[in-house]
């Protein structure tokens, strides 16, 4: 059982933007922060991902996995272990979100 991500979590890009997590879900909480969903969409904000001195930041995570069992209306909600993409404007992949903190109490599979 791994720890579920929650509007009080820290998730970044690879190039240390800031995720803007806000959710759907307005029924499930812990210690009072709704718990995040598979298809929530996250901004980013603060990515300075410039390859070869051309600006492309991180700007949105999409999430590709979530829990197998634990479920919000039908949809997965997302772990500690959740995998999320990071996009440019472009929809250009630019690499994997990395969640930074969470909270403890609320376990899923």
């Amino acid at each position: 059982m791994v720890p579920m991500l929650t509007t009080a979590s820290t998730v970044t890009c690879p190039h240390a933007g800031q995720a803007i997590l806000v959710t759907s879900n307005t029924v499930s909480q812990i210690d009072g922060s709704p718990v995040l969903l598979q298809s929530d969409m996250h901004a980013i904000a603060g990515c300075t991902f410039a390859p070869g001195g051309v600006a492309t930041p991180c700007l949105i995570i999409q999430w590709v996995t979530g829990s197998v069992m634990a479920r919000v209306h039908g949809i997965p909600v997302l772990l500690q272990t959740s995998v999320g993409i990071c996009y440019n404007a472009a929809q250009v992949p630019q690499g994997v979100a990395i969640v930074v903190q969470t909270q403890q109490k609320g376990r899923a599979i």
